[in-house]
């Protein structure tokens, strides 16, 4: 039946212990130490592999330049689109996929050049003697080192190991990729510099830079790398405005290549100024084609009317036919020249309205001034449309998000509608004109009917080609106005800094990161482990944790043996040690006097499980008291595990069992030892029923035989944890010792033993810390829990550390 004091275990509820966690963390300093150095030992190597970064810049500003070229009766109109949309789309611009794709094929920068570092390989661009002209429609060994060695000034090696047998191939005129079957070998080739290189998996000429410096005899790599790839590194541009909101922008990069960095930033600008001129060309452009096409049929017209005013002229005295009609010709001329420029005006705008209704790409619109349209509004609204619809396919692959898309498509339908509105109202005013116009070409028609045959025949052909030949005058003139503002016409952009290696940009690696982060690590992994061990360990620790869990007091606390043997009292009188026991020995008496025991006193010594010491401690404790000329037995009542044979080499088979089985008397069985006064009796042989004989009348007649001849009987018997036989042997024992071990007894043990105490199970009963040791001063053990204050009282074989043997030896060779 379960009692109510074995639910004491509730009663014990320890709080967190800094203090132990502060000694168990000083204990493993060693562990600390060599955490740190693996940590610095890693950080100090991934340090000096990793190669320098550097950071460059170059900075733009974003103007808006006016053509120079233009008047007042210049009606062709350029808009990029204003300051403020040009930050944001050239930003966006700057890191658009097309935008990249086109300053990374031109500079090429799919090509590694490479060197052997000390640890691994450089990028050499810029410092390498040569540089390779690719055949873009033939295929290139792809992602694969390429070794080339110079053998002479004029010769070069190529080597490529080969360790399949196929290889993959990259064509970059369409970015397609090849297999290509070769032998699995380290292929090796001598070419010519200047030599074009034709095999099936490489196609270039190796040329050599102007002043190459010493060359011959080094190896250099190259390897072609995937272009979509290389184009998404450089997608990763830097662009920061002006924080003042002004026109202002920084383009930067990091990378380990100065050089590659600096032709880079330099050629993405170049190639936005060369973007952006286009783009603000391109309303002269279509123009010039829209121009050039009309004067092509021109001048077909133009041609055929003049080969018929020379036939008309042939054997006629012109002369005196103009004289007769020089007035009505030159008042048709000038209603037909103002009929076409109003038809020519209608034609555009038909043209424009079909172009709107049935087109989504407004950037290939004619000038209205082709025309000879000066309405300021439809002049403005047909630029605006040029300039979103320019923009938005410089976009395509750039932006991704739909809403910039719609507020692009949103804007462009807006100028649309407005513009199809203008293109009505214009219509019909002009339809209007045109009305009038024919009217009096027709009034100066009748005129000319009432002429002779021959002066109506020259005046109709002369008609038909003054008009060509005024069309053609006027559109000439367009064309060449459009010529001007094309030339003349500047880039928004310009370079205010531009990316320059001047010896700084050095931003890392950040060494001293590297080594803050292995000081937190080195200390991290040993304290995790540390903390894991400290909350994962149920054991006893030390005096302290014995206190909070019992009021059974300690009377003694004992160090760890380091010898072989069990006898330390005896072999080092004088150890910190032997002077634990003479401790327990001085409080055990004190116990013993306050039980006013007079004559013989036993004492009996167990534990909770096997392993404890409680043999040791038994051993010593008899040591001392035989020391002190008092005569002691060690009676070894570990029935089924016993060890007092092994500890003093005793051979005889007879011992406890034989007495209480009534084969062999106390002094058969009694063996001495080299201790003077002190004698030990074996278990003997292991019995079948060890309970049984512990309980028969034949021990307590033992007891009772020792005591008329011995001062002490010291009972080495089993653990209480384990077997129910030391529990039989308390009502022999004046005292007991519990034996508690450091870092080996569970702290559930404590609560335990409290229920056997308060149950009456054990009297008497006193705690013996052992196998103890107080590594808070960085590990080393100072007797054993006396601190500092123990040096010059004991004597501690000092042993020499591996260093100090190491440089002893050194020094006597």
């Amino acid at each position: 039946m379960l009692d109510i004091k074995d639910f004491s275990i509730f009663e014990n509820h320890s709080n967190f212990d800094f203090k132990g966690f502060l000694l168990k963390i000083l204990s493993y300093w060693k562990w600390f130490l060599i955490s740190l150095i693996i940590t610095f030992t890693i950080a100090y190597q991934v340090n000096i592999r990793k190669e320098k970064i550097y950071t460059m810049q170059t900075v733009v500003s974003i103007k808006e330049e006016s053509n120079p070229f233009f008047t007042s009766n210049t009606s062709l109109v350029f808009n990029w689109g204003g300051i403020s949309d040009q930050v944001n789309g050239i930003s966006t611009i700057l890191q658009s996929r097309s935008h990249n794709e086109r300053v990374v094929d031109k500079l090429q920068f799919y090509i590694d050049y490479l060197e052997q570092g000390k640890y691994n390989l450089i990028d050499s661009y810029g410092q390498v003697p040569f540089y390779l002209e690719i055949d873009k429609t033939k295929p290139q060994l792809a992602n694969t080192l390429i070794g080339i060695k110079f053998l002479t000034a004029n010769e070069y090696q190529i080597q490529v190991l080969f360790e399949n047998s196929s290889v993959p191939t990259i064509t970059y005129s369409t970015n397609a990729y090849t297999s290509v079957s070769v032998v699995p070998t380290n292929f090796t080739k001598r070419f010519k510099v200047g030599e074009r290189v034709i095999m099936p998996f490489l196609n270039w000429k190796l040329q050599i830079n102007d002043n190459p410096g010493i060359y011959i005899g080094k190896e250099y790599f190259v390897r072609f790398n995937d272009f979509d790839e290389t184009v998404s590194k450089y997608k990763g541009l830097n662009v920061d405005g002006d924080k003042g909101g002004g026109s202002i922008l920084t383009l930067s990069m990091q990378g380990t290549n100065k050089a590659r960095m600096v032709d880079y930033l330099n050629s993405t600008v170049k190639m936005l100024i060369k973007i952006q001129l286009d783009g603000k060309n391109q309303f002269a452009t279509n123009t010039i084609q829209f121009i050039d096409s009309t004067l092509v049929a021109m001048e077909s017209q133009l041609k055929q009317t003049g080969n018929e005013l020379k036939s008309f002229q042939k054997d006629k005295n012109i002369y005196e036919i103009e004289q007769g009609g020089a007035g009505a010709s030159d008042r048709i001329m000038s209603f037909d020249v103002e009929k076409d420029k109003v038809t020519r005006k209608i034609a555009y705008y038909n043209s424009l309205k079909a172009y709107l209704n049935n087109s989504n790409d407004y950037s290939r619109l004619p000038a209205p001034s082709v025309a000879g349209i000066e309405d300021p509004n439809i002049v403005s609204n047909v630029s605006k449309l040029i300039a979103l619809s320019t923009q938005r396919s410089e976009m395509a692959y750039a932006v991704k998000s739909e809403k910039i898309f719609r507020d692009f498509d949103n804007q462009m339908v807006a100028v649309k509608n407005v513009l199809l509105e203008n293109i009505a109202s214009a219509k019909s005013s002009l339809l209007y004109d045109l009305s009038l116009v024919n009217s009096k070409i027709g009034q100066a028609e009748s005129a000319v009917r009432k002429l002779p045959q021959e002066q109506q025949e020259l005046l109709k052909i002369k008609r038909k080609y003054d008009l060509n030949d005024n069309i053609y005058s006027e559109f000439l003139k367009k064309r060449n106005e459009a010529e001007i503002v094309k030339a003349s016409n500047l880039s928004d952009i310009h370079f205010i800094d531009p990316a320059k290696d001047v010896g700084a940009g050095l931003i890392g690696p950040k060494t001293s990161v590297n080594y803050v982060m292995a000081l937190f690590l080195g200390i991290l992994i040993p304290l995790l482990f540390v903390f894991g061990i400290f909350f994962i360990n149920n054991s006893i620790q030390n005096s302290d944790d014995i206190s909070k869990l019992t009021q059974i007091p300690i009377i003694g606390v004992v160090g760890v043996n380091k010898d072989v043997v069990s006898l330390a009292v005896f072999d080092k009188p004088k150890s910190a040690l032997s002077e634990a026991f003479r401790g327990i020995r001085s409080s055990l008496q004190f116990l013993y006097k306050k039980q006013q025991l007079s004559g013989s006193k036993t004492l009996m010594i167990t534990s909770s499980i096997s392993g404890e010491g409680k043999t040791f401690c038994s051993i010593n404790i008899a040591t001392v008291f035989a020391l002190s000329e008092k005569k002691t037995v060690i009676v070894g009542l570990d029935l089924r595990k016993p060890r007092l044979a092994d500890e003093f080499n005793l051979t005889t088979p007879l011992g406890v069992v034989n007495y209480l089985i009534r084969q062999n008397s106390l002094k058969e069985i009694t063996n001495s030892t080299p201790i003077p006064n002190l004698d030990v009796i074996l278990s003997g042989p292991i019995p079948p029923n060890p309970s049984e004989l512990i309980l028969s009348d034949a021990m307590a007649e033992l007891v009772n035989e020792l005591k008329q001849k011995y001062d002490y009987i010291i009972l080495d018997t089993p653990p209480v944890g384990l077997v129910a036989d030391a529990l039989e042997l308390v009502q022999f024992a004046d005292v007991t010792l519990y034996i508690v071990r450091q870092n080996y007894t569970k702290k559930d043990m404590i609560t335990l033993l409290n229920n056997r105490v308060k149950r009456g199970e054990l009297n008497n009963a006193s705690i013996v810390l052992n196998g103890y040791q107080n590594k808070a001063k960085y590990g080393a053990t100072y007797g054993y829990g006396y601190g500092a204050y123990a040096n010059g009282y004991h004597e501690e074989e000092v042993k020499t550390g591996f260093w100090k043997t190491l440089l002893s030896k050194f020094r006597k060779d």
